[in-house]
């Protein structure tokens, strides 16, 4: 930090009370000329040193009798004689260097003080960061990044090599039932008719009937996305329903029931899926929408409820205990 400029501030202030000095000698012991020239120079001192210690300040802190201006006169007061305009200087240029006086003097004992907490701070030397070591446990990841940012690195804790249990080789049990299960896949014929879009559908209900139901199910829906056009569509969302209950997904099941009804409510298997519907809510437990369902069924189609599904209708009436 430069405090030259504060010393230099100090040094003009004792250079004008020095200037000033002289002019304080009573008026009856100079000249008037001699005074007005020596009353200008210290005037002319004073401004020069207000801009030194108060730079930019625009006269505003210590307003000064500028040189030739007299000091203000009330109407119907006498005019002022040249020995009252100059005491009236002399007063304003003594209060200035009052002024100035304690200014420098506050300064000086706060740059002192400056200089010695800068001394201090200089001098000042860091000591070697003090770090606990724990032992008894290992050191948590925030304690690892406090040492780290401190400079020491932390303890490295032993970490037992993990065992990763080699894979048991699979049985050749189950690699041979996989076989015979492609090969009993491979056994299910799938129709050839002029009807690509039938055969099918009648391939993947050959491989429900044959209890394939994964392929089946991958079957049937590569047919909706094939043909969403076809007479089949809602025999195979109706298939895929069963394929899923008889697979033990009721939940699966229920979705494929329940949108086989909205997209063909008038489809030939959409009795079949609201009767089914009922069904999977009853095995999941909700014999409130079961309820619902064998009910809309009753109502929407009772000439199924009475004549081809008439037995599953009462089964699953029986189960659901409705009211």
């Amino acid at each position: 930090m430069n405090l030259l400029p504060w010393k230099q501030r100090s040094l003009y202030a004792v250079a004008a009370i020095a200037l000033v000095a002289p002019a304080a000698i009573p008026l009856h012991a100079q000249t008037s000329g001699e005074t007005e020239i020596r009353l200008r120079k210290a005037e002319a001192e004073i401004a020069a040193l207000q801009r030194v210690v108060f730079p930019g300040s625009g006269g505003k802190f210590f307003p000064q009798l500028q040189s030739g201006q007299s000091a203000s006169v009330q109407p119907g007061s006498p005019a002022s004689s040249t020995s009252s305009d100059m005491l009236v200087r002399m007063d304003s240029l003594e209060g200035q260097v009052a002024r100035l006086t304690a200014q420098v003097e506050e300064d000086h004992n706060r740059i002192e003080k400056i200089e010695a907490r800068l001394t201090a701070l200089e001098g000042a030397s860091p000591g070697p960061a003090k770090v606990q070591t724990v032992t008894d446990a290992p050191a948590s990841s925030s304690t690892d990044s406090n040492l780290v940012a401190m400079g020491a690195a932390p303890k490295p804790v032993p970490v037992a090599p993990k065992i990763v249990p080699k894979p048991a080789p699979k049985p050749a049990a189950s690699s041979d039932a996989a076989a015979k299960r492609v090969a009993a896949v491979r056994a299910v014929v799938k129709p050839n008719t002029r009807d690509a879009g039938d055969d099918e559908y009648s391939y993947g209900y050959r491989l429900w009937e044959a209890k394939f139901y994964p392929e089946s199910q991958q079957q049937l829906k590569m047919f909706l996305q094939k043909y969403p056009k076809h007479a089949r569509t809602s025999y195979a969302r109706n298939l895929l329903g069963r394929d899923y209950l008889d697979d033990g997904n009721a939940h699966e099941a229920a979705g494929w029931f329940l949108q086989n009804y909205k997209i063909e409510p008038k489809g030939d298997r959409a009795p079949d899926s609201l009767l089914l519907l009922s069904e999977a809510m009853r095995q999941l437990g909700d014999t409130t929408r079961g309820c619902v369902a064998v009910k809309q069924f009753a109502a929407t189609f009772p000439a199924e409820a009475s004549g081809r599904l008439k037995s599953q209708y009462d089964v699953t009436s029986s189960g659901l205990k409705c009211k």
